[in-house]
C-alpha cells in the first residue's frame, strides 16, 4: 500500500521484520548443514526458515492481541524477503507470482504438518513430518529425531518469551551448538 508515492507501513510490520531476521539468523546456524546434514541449497534453507517461521507464528498465534497481527506480519515480512531473494536469482517478473505461490503452498503444508506434534509435545511424528520436509524422506541416521528434539525445545523457549518483547520484535531463538540434540 502507498500514501503519495511512499510505503505505507502496518502497525506490527516493523516488529514482523525484526522477528523475521531473528527466524532467518537462527535458521542459518551451520550446526543443521554441517551435524545435520541439511542440504545447503535454496531448498534447504527455506525449510529450515520455515521451520523456525512456523514455530514462532505458532507461539504468536497463541497469544492474546495483538499476538495474530505479529504473526501475520512475521509472514508478510517471510514472503516479501521471498521475493526479493527471487528476483537477486534472476527469477522474471512474469513468473515471480507463480513462485511465490509455490512457496507460500509449501511452507503452510509444513506448518500444518508440525503444528500437531508440536502441540502434542510429540517428537516422533515431529521427526517424522520434519524427514518428509526437510530432507524430502531421506534424512541422515538420527537427524530427524535430533531436529525434532531441538524444535519442541525452541517451542518451550518460545513460550517463555512475552507479547511485549516479541511487540517490539524482540526475540531469541536457542543456539544449536554442534551436539545439542
Amino acid at each position: 500500500m502507498a500514501f503519495l508515492g511512499l510505503p505505507v507501513f502496518g502497525r506490527h510490520e516493523r516488529a514482523g521484520f525484526l522477528l523475521y531476521g531473528s527466524v532467518v539468523k537462527a535458521a542459518r546456524d551451520p550446526f543443521y548443514f554441517s551435524t545435520l546434514g541439511v542440504a545447503d541449497t535454496l531448498d534447504g534453507r527455506f525449510d529450515l526458515v520455515g521451520l523456525f517461521a512456523a514455530v514462532l507464528i505458532r507461539r504468536l498465534r497463541l497469544l492474546p492481541k495483538p499476538g495474530a497481527a505479529l504473526a501475520q506480519a512475521v509472514f508478510d515480512a517471510m514472503f516479501a524477503d521471498m521475493d526479493i531473494n527471487l528476483r537477486e536469482l534472476g527469477v522474471g517478473d512474469m513468473v515471480i507470482g507463480k513462485r511465490v505461490r509455490v512457496m507460500w503452498e509449501a511452507f503452510h503444508g509444513r506448518a500444518v504438518a508440525y503444528e500437531a506434534p508440536l502441540a502434542a509435545g510429540d517428537a516422533a511424528a515431529l521427526a517424522a513430518a520434519l524427514a518428509r520436509n526437510v530432507w524430502r524422506g531421506a534424512a541422515p541416521d538420527g537427524a530427524a529425531a535430533r531436529l525434532s528434539a531441538l524444535t519442541l525445545r525452541q517451542d518451550a523457549h518460545l513460550a517463555g518469551i512475552g507479547l511485549d518483547r516479541l511487540a517490539r520484535g524482540e526475540v531469541d531463538f536457542l543456539a544449536a551448538p554442534d551436539g545439542a540434540a
